[in-house]
């Protein structure tokens, strides 16, 4: 069994014998000696060998030697190094080598060939951003009170537009059954027995458009919280991603020096400025952007928005239009929903969205007719809980994804999950 990874070298005397498991990076050959690179999760060391032993790029091996310094690092002078996993094929470049994963002019060939390129650094350190992001946010519910509901992936019901649904096809009783898009419903009524939950699962969307933030399965961070008003539910918001923030914060730089980015601190910086969705309109109107009322932000208009403000922020009060119809009217504009979305700087657009939910059953019933829902039977049990108790209570929807890619200025979704399922592309691996 490995006990001493790379990393643990670093504490470990010169002159000492060790012996490490790791894979080959790189080789060199330098009159009669052979330098390689040995790598393992946790770092890098060069290992220096008077015997040629044979080894490829990518075989994975058992290192036995002698530590010494050289030039302020650790290297290890090898007695023996013993091949564990050969390597049968070539991978042009290589998944260790120097070249820039993310780029799009790399991207079928590394989408195509994932399995392998996992291994790249810079997959490596999405990976670990990711893994440090998922446990951030999820101390956070803990500490905060929150509940963690497990809620079902096939759903007889879909919260957003048919042609964004996907069809499970299984054996059933009769019904259409359906991949999640949202674990919403669930959580509201979950939240009428825990008062505070939340959910950290993957979600399925079919024919979105193919841009940087949008994926066909994707993680979702979802929360409810009972007897909270709209008003009140930013600041719980914004504790959220000012929290994540500063316990990812002392990884980030380490992480960006490997991904090529810097990390964005901004949400240290609550709490965020609000525009409303008519007063977003009439700004960027003044702007050249042109965006008739009733739909949504374009890429265009929330980069101008960003720039405009020169930091993340929130537009408030979104029309009936573009809204799910579990969310309240505003009293005093029934065009206009008691939403808000949080719009990140620096070209990442929406990261976010909040809702208060609707809890008067006749109004829940003119939402879904106005989505052409309210004859379908299969959203009678979510229409019964606003007549069995139900309490005012707001909820959260954000792609895990997005925040990886807005903490850590990445490129594209897919660069923050370590198998993406790409729109318009064939699932493989």
């Amino acid at each position: 069994m490995k006990t001493l990874f790379i990393a643990d070298l670093n504490n470990v005397p010169a002159d000492t014998a060790v012996t490490v498991y790791g894979w080959i990076a790189s080789i060199r050959c330098e009159k009669t000696k052979t330098f390689f690179d040995v790598v393992d999760s946790t770092g890098r060391v060069q290992v220096v060998a008077d015997v040629d032993f044979g080894c490829k790029k990518e075989e994975s091996v058992c290192v036995s030697g002698t530590l010494r310094a050289y030039n302020g690092k650790s290297e290890i002078v090898a007695d023996d190094v013993k091949t564990i996993g050969k390597v049968d094929f070539q991978l042009d470049p290589s998944p260790r080598g120097k070249f820039n994963v993310f780029s799009s002019d790399n991207a079928d060939n590394v989408l195509s060939n994932r399995h392998l390129y996992i291994r790249n650094e810079k997959l490596i350190a999405a990976m670990k951003a990711r893994n440090a992001v998922t446990g951030a946010v999820r101390k956070w519910f803990e500490q905060a009170g929150y509940y963690e509901v497990t809620a079902p992936i096939l759903c007889p019901v879909i919260l957003y537009d048919e042609e964004t649904a996907i069809k499970a096809e299984l054996e059933n009783d009769g019904g259409n059954v359906f991949l999640t898009q949202c674990v919403g419903f669930y959580l509201e009524s979950a939240v009428h027995a825990l008062e505070k939950v939340y959910n950290i699962g993957p979600s399925f969307r079919a024919k979105e458009t193919s841009s940087k933030r949008h994926l066909n399965e994707y993680w979702h961070v979802k929360s409810e919280h009972a007897f909270c008003a709209y008003d009140e539910f930013f600041s719980v918001v914004e504790s959220l991603l000012a929290f994540v923030t500063k316990q990812v914060e002392p990884y980030a730089a380490e992480l960006c020096a490997v991904l090529g980015t810097k990390f964005d601190d901004a949400a240290l910086k609550t709490p965020f400025q609000r525009i409303t969705y008519i007063d977003t309109l009439e700004l960027l109107k003044r702007n050249g952007i042109e965006i008739p009322f009733g739909k949504s932000l374009n890429a265009r208009g929330e980069a101008c928005l960003a720039e405009h403000f020169g930091a993340p922020v929130w537009v408030t009060r979104n029309p009936v239009s573009v809204e799910g119809f579990p969310y309240r009217y505003c009293e005093d504009d029934k065009r206009l929903t008691m939403t808000a979305d949080l719009i990140w700087h620096n070209g990442h657009g929406e990261l976010l969205g909040i809702a208060e939910k609707i809890t008067d059953h006749d109004e829940l019933r003119a939402r879904l007719a106005e989505k052409g829902k309210d004859k379908d039977p299969a959203y009678d049990w979510f229409a019964d809980l606003r007549r069995y108790g139900t309490v005012p209570h707001c909820g959260m929807g954000m792609g895990l994804e997005r925040l990886i890619m807005c903490l850590f200025d990445l490129g594209h979704v897919r660069d923050a999950i370590p198998f993406p399922r790409n729109i318009g592309r064939k699932i493989y691996p």
